[in-house]
């Protein structure tokens, strides 16, 4: 027994002060995410990618604007929504100290302003993601010039695109278009 209380006395503390004193925890840590909405564009690439559905995003056509909600309670540090993120507007910290006494203190929010087709009006996506778009294109090279006047093109929805990329006329039925584009030697085979 007096050889045990030796070996005790000469490793010494094998726990933590925790909580009376800060835990360090390793390096590459996954704990809370912490959220920059600022360098946030919209996409909803984190909502897409979170397993455990702790990242929403809701759109109101109606006032514009798309909410983008962080519910921590769900959350389990996988850390997906930071490899996804274009922007790295979120990132895992290394504080996991989580405690609260109320659960509305759990979730994170931010709204984001859409912006609205040129041709019908209509909301379609986040206006800072089409703003990155188009600093995208000019930290590739393309003259800021150049961007400014394709403007229209980024700020249309897609359904109006779709409808401005219909070719001919639109009495000509798919069917009567393939049988005219038809080489002579392709027939209908008996």
């Amino acid at each position: 027994m007096l050889k045990l209380f030796k070996t005790i006395l000469k490793v010494g503390d094998t726990t933590v002060k925790y909580p009376f004193k800060p835990l360090e925890v390793s390096q590459g840590f996954r704990g809370k995410p912490q959220y920059d909405a600022e360098q946030c564009i919209a996409c909803g690439a984190c909502t897409m990618a979170c397993p455990a559905n702790a990242l929403t995003m809701e759109t109101d056509i109606v006032s514009g604007t798309r909410q983008w909600q962080l519910f921590l309670g769900r959350c389990i540090f996988c850390g997906r929504c930071e490899e996804v993120c274009p922007t790295r507007a979120i990132v895992l910290s290394q504080e996991f100290e989580l405690a609260v006494f109320n659960k509305a203190d759990l979730y994170q929010r931010a709204s984001f302003t859409l912006a609205h087709c040129q041709q019908c009006q209509k909301p379609f996506a986040p206006k800072k993601e089409v703003d990155y778009v188009m600093a995208l294109l000019i930290h590739s090279g393309m003259s800021a010039e150049n961007i400014e006047l394709q403007r229209p093109h980024f700020e249309t929805c897609p359904d109006c695109k779709r409808k401005q990329n219909i070719v001919g006329n639109s009495n000509i039925s798919m069917t009567q278009q393939t049988i005219n584009n038809q080489h002579p030697d392709e027939g209908t085979h008996s």
